[in-house]
């Protein structure tokens, strides 16, 4: 394994998550105290993602160009792609599954008693908006940007994808120049990963913003008579994780409770700030840790980002049965088929931006047929969807770490004894890690 489990060990007050931890509960304490000035708080959490958005674009392109350089075989480039795409598709499913199936036994939003004549439509009107122009057609233009560099000043995701899969492999086929291309571009990458490196470090002060407005702006009473449907996600959620992940996890040879330890710090900085962006260079970084190759890292934590999105899965069923439940629809087989055909196209591309479950959400209402469901009755979950979007992130960031240490070892290239040797003691093994440079991971 890369470096020392025993690295020299920092002060407690030093150490990230820490900082994160006390962070959180000081914004909880300001939205508590000073709602007013706590909803001024929001710009922090808004430039910390800023931050680490202006930098994902241009990683994910080093990352998998570089990854798919270094495979060296088109041949294994397409294989790992079409496993990777297979297991984000059974998986995914099995999230959106999960959320039918707790809905209907649960039954969160049962005695609701919603009137859909007094819910206020002006509240959603832009989400509404965008899940009209939601189309499998829309769907398939938004992947193509106006030019190569408009993906990465738009920083679309699904369209950096794109683009970064068809310079890979066209630097795959230059032959005796593939090498020096490759180094340049790892160069690069190194550079942004500093970059972010440095950035991380304000997680704190990001977290803090984002945690006092969200209990500012919302308050703890305002959970009310939904609390039980935000309960019922978070279960719904820690089920599918220890349950389905766990499984998949056990099966491959890893404990799903120990890789949670080992990733602890990543999932408090996206408890903080609500999106799994934030910690995406760090995630690979970890992976390698755990003995997963270079190539398969670079290929699937960035696809997974946009493809496998578990956490928003689960979210899309269960709160689509909730509304139905709350306004007394009754839905049919053929309805309940849709929902998940729909949710499976409208999930992709959510990539753990906050706010991103809350559109696709509007898009999978629209396309229920006769709309018993109207999109309106989103302004029931208007105002705790915040609270969910930890959750959605933070699923989403587990599962797409699991999926790459399975991918790893489905396709032999997964250090067993690095990973044994790094869920024995998943505290140290994660503090050696990230005392390592960041660019490491690229």
């Amino acid at each position: 394994m890369h470096g020392t489990l025993n690295p020299p060990r920092q002060r407690w007050y030093r150490q990230l998550y820490i900082q994160v931890l006390i962070a959180i509960a000081l914004g909880i304490l300001l939205g508590w105290m000073n709602p007013d000035l706590a909803k001024s708080m929001k710009w922090l959490g808004d430039a910390f993602i800023a931050l680490i958005k202006m930098m994902i674009a241009p990683v994910i392109f080093c990352t998998i160009v570089h990854g798919i350089a270094s495979m060296g075989d088109l041949r294994k480039v397409g294989r790992v792609g079409l496993k990777a795409l297979i297991y984000f598709e059974v998986v995914s499913t099995l999230a959106l599954l999960v959320g039918v199936i707790v809905g209907e036994v649960v039954q969160p939003g049962r005695g609701f008693g919603a009137n859909v004549s007094t819910l206020d439509p002006k509240a959603v009107a832009g989400y509404a908006a965008a899940a009209e122009k939601d189309t499998f057609v829309s769907h398939i233009l938004a992947l193509i940007p106006r030019s190569f560099f408009d993906a990465f000043a738009g920083g679309d995701l699904l369209q950096v994808l794109l683009v970064s899969v068809l310079t890979g492999v066209v630097v795959l086929q230059l032959g005796e120049r593939t090498q020096q291309i490759n180094h340049a571009i790892e160069t690069m990458g190194q550079i942004f990963f500093k970059i972010i490196g440095l950035v991380v470090k304000l997680a704190p002060i990001g977290a803090f913003g984002a945690m006092a407005f969200t209990i500012g702006q919302y308050g703890l009473a305002s959970l009310g008579n939904l609390l039980g449907l935000v309960l019922t996600f978070y279960l719904t959620s820690l089920l599918f994780v220890l349950g389905v992940l766990g499984a998949i996890a056990w099966w491959s040879g890893f404990s799903i409770l120990r890789f949670i330890v080992y990733i602890k710090d990543e999932l408090l900085i996206v408890l903080g700030t609500s999106s799994s962006e934030s910690v995406l260079p760090q995630m690979m970084q970890k992976m390698e840790g755990l003995g997963a190759s270079k190539s398969v890292v670079g290929l699937v934590i960035p696809t997974g980002y946009s493809f496998n999105l578990d956490g928003t899965n689960i979210y899309m069923t269960l709160a689509t049965l909730f509304l139905a439940q709350a306004v007394g629809a009754d839905l049919s087989f053929g309805q309940y088929a849709t929902i998940i055909a729909v949710a499976m196209l409208t999930s992709k591309g959510a990539s753990g931006v906050t706010g991103a479950g809350f559109i696709t959400l509007a898009a999978t209402l629209a396309a229920i047929p006769n709309n018993p469901v109207p999109v309106a009755a989103m302004t029931l979950v208007l105002g705790i969807d915040k609270f969910m979007s930890e959750c959605r992130a933070l699923t989403n960031l587990v599962g797409n770490g699991v999926a790459t240490v399975v991918i790893s070892a489905w396709e032999n290239e997964l250090d067993r004894t690095q990973l044994a040797a790094a869920l024995a003691h998943p505290v140290a093994a994660a503090e050696a890690v990230e005392a390592e440079p960041i660019e490491r991971a690229l």
